[in-house]
């Protein structure tokens, strides 16, 4: 496995920059947003396609470092029921696709989305629950008429271009936001349909995650892995549950909050984690996704590398000599 990072936390250095400092830091790999909600700061689509020299000056400015790719990230909602919203989504989405191809870069990751509750919705709808009986109605509608027709097409379109790793990060807010959901549009889109899969967004649903890689692993449906912690405040998920509205910024009230690797779980838990990955034939990159409100940006990354380099492994397997 290789150490990587999703660079977007340090969009406001120049893309050199950015580079020298986490090559610097020792990561080998780098996860690069190229718009929607990640920004595209580093890595412009529309500024690189078509243009061989600026592709060829690009690639090598990450390989002369000794790093590599391991995904482009667009982040967004094509499904949003806002035409415009939904537009700019999809055209990011799909110059991802044809800048993957140009960069030969194997994995884009990115949300499922997530629809209204009927054509001339305003606002997305994510449904929670299955009573009163018009939230299954609606459920229904989402998936049937908006979620499984587009990411069939939108499967085909990545799989033309030479894209068969399509990793959705399983997100509440979408449609696709535990391992049910993503193997439901594996099952009915393809399966260049996976995972990116990022332990922070499953643990406060409940969700063990090495259970979850386990799931997924069985099903060749992990493509792609964020390293990001998700500390559960016990006294407050006593009183109100995990489902949590508040701002991030109230550490202090909130149920759960986005952490540095090892201030949610400790190395214990990490390590069950990269073990179940190796045990279900994961080797990839595992990409840091830094999101921690006490931690300054430079101090965190450096706490989840250093935890995490002492987590993966870098050999193969030995054989199986005792047994």
């Amino acid at each position: 496995m290789k150490l990587g990072v999703f660079t977007v936390l340090y969009q406001n250095l120049p893309f050199e920059a950015m580079l020298d400092k986490l090559a610097e830091m020792g990561v080998e790999a780098v996860e690069i947003g190229t718009g929607n909600y990640p920004g595209n700061n580093h890595c412009n689509p529309e500024e690189l396609l078509g243009n061989p020299d600026k592709i060829k000056s690009f690639r090598r400015a990450i390989e002369s470092r000794g790093l590599t790719i391991s995904g482009l990230s667009c982040h967004g909602n094509p499904l949003h029921p806002n035409v415009k919203a939904a537009k700019e989504a999809h055209d990011v989405w799909r110059k991802t696709v044809l800048l993957a191809e140009q960069l030969e870069v194997p994995v884009i990751n990115g949300f499922a989305g997530c629809p209204g509750d009927h054509p001339g919705a305003k606002f997305p709808n994510w449904v929670t629950c299955s009573w009163p009986p018009e939230y299954t109605e609606v459920l229904e509608w989402q998936w049937n008429d908006v979620v499984i027709p587009y990411w069939k097409e939108e499967a085909k379109f990545a799989e033309e271009h030479g894209i068969h790793q399509i990793a959705f990060e399983m997100h509440p807010g979408f449609v696709v936001y535990n391992p049910e959901t993503l193997l439901k549009l594996r099952e009915h889109a393809g399966l260049n349909i996976g995972a990116n899969f990022d332990p922070s967004h499953l643990v406060w649903q409940g969700i063990d995650p090495v259970e979850a890689i386990k799931k997924l692993g069985r099903e060749n449906a992990i493509f792609h892995f964020h390293a990001k912690d998700t500390y559960l405040d016990q006294a407050n998920i006593k009183v109100n549950g995990v489902l949590d509205t508040k701002h991030y910024s109230q550490v202090l009230d909130r149920s759960w909050t986005f952490r540095s690797v090892g201030y949610g779980h400790n190395e214990k838990m990490w390590k069950d984690m990269i073990s179940t990955l190796r045990a279900v034939g994961y080797d990839y990159v595992v990409s840091i996704e830094h999101e921690d409100m006490l931690a300054s940006t430079d101090e965190g990354l450096m706490k989840a590398i250093t935890l995490l380099k002492g987590t993966l492994f870098k050999e193969q397997v030995s054989e199986m000599w005792w047994a």
